[in-house]
């Protein structure tokens, strides 16, 4: 059955306040649109521990630096509201700009720390954005478990911070990286390459894989990492933002996997910004 899709808040209160008399365990998934298997992965997780489940959709226009990026962003509304039919999604929450961020609006939530360093220097006011709207769309359903990608590794630290800072309660969920056949971690922008691009983007995953291979070989990082460059921009690759080895918990930047680490990469290929992680 097709979920439901509600786009006005005052209704999806009444709805939620109706399961929860009814005892039941509310999760949400929050999203930008354009759903791949990697969101549906999410939603499965949220159906499989919760009673009921929402999908927020909502393109944050503060979440982009580059307006062009923010027009460019995929919409697609009506098929990912199909999409996430076969999981038994209940909701689809799709409010317009008006009601997150209302006229007069002028609270912005700002997470130090975990902030300040890769995608917070290259993506700057990025995670005030993410916070801001995560805060409110925590609020506004009331959910009781909230469901994030490891893809956005950082993004998940930010928001366990937020929730925690902000006595929010609900339990953020942080669910494996679903990746496309060919090792590419799935992400809406991949629809933006080309046919062949699609292939070479997997490059960096692999990069990443050999890197951690030589980590536990006792090779050096600096000599592993330049190596990773080096094969990227000879596959045509742009701008490699970062290659970073980083403790798990607080982001502290590592020279070597002496403590619980993971990798992590944002590289430029076809115009598009490629992010990915993994654990070492």
């Amino acid at each position: 059955m097709t979920p439901v899709i509600e786009r006005d808040l005052g209704a999806l209160r009444a709805r939620v306040k109706a399961w929860k008399q009814a005892g039941d365990v509310v999760g949400v998934v929050p999203t930008m649109g354009a759903l791949h298997a990697g969101h549906l992965s999410l939603a499965a997780a949220a159906r499989a521990v919760c009673d009921r489940v929402i999908v927020t959709i909502f393109v944050n226009p503060k979440q982009f630096n580059n307006p062009e990026d923010l027009a460019n962003y995929p919409r697609t509304e009506v098929e990912d509201a199909a999409k996430l039919a076969p999981i038994g999604v209940d909701v689809v929450y799709v409010p317009d700009g008006a009601t997150v961020y209302p006229d007069g609006f002028s609270t912005t939530v700002t997470v130090e720390g975990v902030t300040e360093c890769m995608d917070g220097v290259h993506r700057p006011g990025h995670f005030e954005g993410v916070a801001t709207v995560v805060a409110k769309l925590f609020t506004q359903t009331a959910a009781d478990k909230a469901f994030f990608g490891e893809k956005d590794f950082q993004q998940l630290l930010v928001v366990k911070r937020m929730a925690a800072d902000l006595d929010i309660p609900i339990e953020v969920v942080g669910c494996p990286t679903i990746r496309e056949a060919n090792g590419l971690a799935m992400s809406s922008r991949n629809l933006r390459l080309s046919k062949g691009g699609f292939e070479t983007a997997a490059l960096l995953h692999t990069e990443l894989q050999g890197i951690a291979a030589g980590l536990r070989d006792g090779e050096p990082f600096a000599v592993l990492r330049d190596r990773a460059i080096e094969a990227l921009n000879a596959a045509g690759y742009g701008e490699v933002e970062y290659i970073d080895l980083r403790g798990v918990n607080n982001l502290s930047l590592l020279w070597a996997a002496e403590r619980p680490a993971r990798l992590f990469a944002a590289v430029w290929f076809e115009d598009v910004r490629l992010i990915d992680n993994i654990a070492v």
